[in-house]
């Protein structure tokens, strides 16, 4: 009786609490607006609609983007659930498995260069995008062998390279692609019906094929194993449930664009009220996604009462971020303490001596730098260079070089030094292979402070720093927090890093639609860039860490060796573990904070420079950090080299250049690591 009786308050809760809580959900949304609309005139509308502009706006504008966001939302959730019973991951969803990145990079490239393959709204499109990424991730994590963690580093990765391929699109094509920035943020707008009736009978088709194969995967859940010995078609099953989840994913995606983690946020708040099986898990998730969905977008318009349109996919994302950093640490007993996902390079593999090899670098450097100062708008021009410099032939050329290309050259180099040795420490102090300051929301968290500083608080250009370097201390504080309930694990802090940092992109995407920035102006931003740097940012942001920080570390560097022997080593070695951490992770901080007050966010530089020297002087910091140092300079200097040459006279953000280069090299890393 008793056991009867959990059951139907479980149900009431979760289907009737969920259904009701959607109706009043529904009911404030209908009721939000630019305009105010007496409740009276609002009823009238729906159940007596007139010829009146008051009914149009309620009937036409906010019936639709409701119904919009109920439908959106309850696909979304049920997406997530099969993805997460498929890969056999509890933290599997469009966003995280880089779907949803896969979908929108592939409307926009049929947007620019074959816009008459976007009938049907772009579905087709986004459809044929979604299956491939979901692929890609799924064979590059290893497949059926694939563990969750990798799963999910394979799906940032695979977003990072897209998103960056996506955003130089939007950038060389602004007038093809100048509607998709919004739209590519996740929005609910709807002007009509239109949305509405091309998505819901694709929805029912896809929510249809789910169900026909629910019970299946009930049996699935158990394992491939016991599925198969009960006579189940394994891989059929999941051809199926895959090619459903991509087709309600990319239908939302091709209407209100990637919105991302309701998938994550709706089947976990169903499964912990304790359902299991699909059939009800499908109905509830469905309902607790529009849930999340609506309540999402009714934040976003009372975060910004001017209605200029927040996009719901950031508001979701700052739900979602915290609910992915709890759902990991409430699985992270069970689900990853076995999982040694570290795919950092144990020893040296090359061997090269540290005589030949700094020389080598300093004078690969020296050459970028050189090639840069002859290189524009005009192609490489070496010897009108060396005339100007030195013959005093071209006065306009001699200024040219000497008060653009050079500090801009500079900064690129100090600016990658940078941000490589931060990433060197926080690899050591975090033990933590994936630990890039972009990664792990550290440079969010100085984005969002700079962004802060500029665009709300209004003060000085000489603050941003200052506000960059607050930022990133508050992010600080929460990843150490978070690092030390998690004991430092890897592999957790692999996944608590994608939180943070998505929280904090979440909040610099706000900002930059407040801020009114133009797409451009903001994709630059959020991309990081050397564009229009020179000496300014170089002696204001990027020389003192230099000077200062730089010294200090080669004291203080031997100290990452004795904490990679483990605390219990370190402690018996009379090291103070805890304080050394966080010396060394403060310094790696604000040495972050600098390069995004001066370039923007940058990333990946911090995660490829430190690889790669490891392969070639193996894993002593005291080698490490010179040859680090020298390999994140000269990627950078090269990514501005090729920024400015590519495409000349248009210029590629140095960032997105050097996310296209470390996504495939980290993929291939993962491939080759799971073969």
């Amino acid at each position: 009786m008793n056991t009867s009786f959990k059951n139907t308050m479980r149900a009431v809760l979760t289907f009737g609490g969920g259904a009701a809580l959607l109706c009043i959900l529904t009911f404030l949304h209908i009721n939000q607006g630019s305009v105010s609309i007496p409740l009276h005139t609002v009823i009238e509308a729906i159940f007596s609609p007139q010829d009146i502009l008051e009914h149009h706006t309620v009937r036409y504008l906010r019936l639709p983007r409701a119904a919009m966001g109920v439908i959106a939302g309850g696909a979304l959730a049920v997406a997530g659930v099969v993805l997460q019973t498929v890969t056999k991951n509890p933290l599997a969803s469009a966003s995280t498995l880089g779907i949803h990145s896969g979908t929108y990079f592939s409307v926009v490239v049929a947007t620019v260069f074959l816009p008459g393959a976007l009938f049907g709204g772009g579905m087709i499109v986004a459809f044929i995008g979604g299956i491939i990424t979901f692929l890609i991730v799924y064979v590059l994590s290893g497949g059926n062998s694939a563990t969750p963690v990798r799963m999910v580093l394979a799906g940032m990765i695979v977003t990072f390279l897209f998103s960056s391929l996506t955003s130089v699109l939007q950038l060389f094509y602004e007038n093809e692609t100048a509607g998709l920035f919004l739209w590519g943020s996740g929005t609910l707008v709807q002007n009509g019906w239109d949305g509405v009736q091309f998505s819901l009978p694709i929805i029912i088709v896809g929510l249809l094929g789910i169900a026909l194969v629910s019970m299946r995967l009930d049996t699935l859940s158990l394992g491939d194993d016991v599925a198969t010995s009960l006579g189940q078609k394994v891989v059929t099953v999941k051809f199926i449930s895959i090619l459903a989840a991509v087709l309600l994913t990319s239908v939302t995606v091709s209407v209100v664009g990637p919105i991302g983690f309701v998938g994550l946020i709706a089947p976990h708040i169903v499964k912990l009220i304790g359902y299991r099986r699909h059939i009800p898990l499908f109905i509830a998730s469905f309902i607790w996604g529009g849930n999340v969905l609506l309540a999402a977008d009714v934040v976003a318009r009372v975060i910004d009462p001017s209605f200029s349109e927040l996009p719901v996919g950031a508001i979701t994302a700052l739900i979602g971020a915290p609910w992915l950093i709890y759902l990991v640490f409430r699985m992270k007993q069970t689900n990853y303490s076995g999982d040694s996902t570290s795919i950092i390079p144990g020893k040296s593999t090359i061997g090269i001596s540290m005589k030949i090899l700094l020389p080598v670098l300093i004078g690969l450097i020296t050459l970028g730098i050189l090639v840069s100062l002859a290189s524009g708008n005009y192609g490489f021009e070496p010897i009108v260079s060396f005339q100007a410099l030195f013959a005093g032939e071209n006065e306009f050329m001699k200024n040219l070089i000497l008060d653009l290309r050079l500090p801009r050259a500079l900064v690129a180099l100090a600016s990658g030094m940078v941000l490589a040795v931060s990433g060197l420490i926080f690899q050591g102090v975090l033990r933590n292979p994936l630990a890039d300051p972009s990664v792990i929301g550290i440079t969010s968290g100085a984005g969002v402070g700079a962004l802060l500083t500029m665009y709300v608080f209004g003060v000085s250009a000489i603050w941003i720093p200052v506000g960059a370097m607050i930022g990133s201390l508050v992010f600080f504080i929460f990843v150490m927090l978070f690092a030390i309930r998690a004991q430092f694990q890897p592999t957790i802090l692999a996944l608590l890093g994608i939180g943070i940092s998505a929280f904090g992109s979440a909040i610099i995407q706000i900002l930059v639609v407040r801020a009114e920035l133009g797409v451009a102006g903001a994709l630059t931003w959020l991309s990081g860039s050397t564009y229009a740097k020179g000496w300014v940012e170089l002696f204001r942001y990027l020389i003192w860490p230099i000077v200062l920080l730089f010294p200090l570390l080669l004291v203080r560097i031997r100290l990452l060796d004795t904490l990679a022997l483990g605390d219990e080593t370190a402690k018996g070695l009379g090291l103070g573990v805890t304080s050394s951490r966080f010396q060394l992770a403060l310094i790696a901080t604000i040495l972050a904070a600098c390069s995004v007050a001066a370039t923007g966010t940058i990333g990946f530089v911090g995660l490829i420079a430190p690889h790669f020297a490891r392969l070639l002087v193996g894993p002593s910091n005291t080698r490490l950090l010179p040859v680090t140092m020298l390999i994140g300079g000269l990627l950078l200097v090269i990514a501005d080299l090729l920024s400015r040459t590519l495409l000349a006279p248009n210029e590629i953000p140095s960032g997105i250049l050097v996310a296209i280069i470390g996504a495939p090299y980290f993929l291939w890393l993962m491939k080759k690591r799971a073969s």
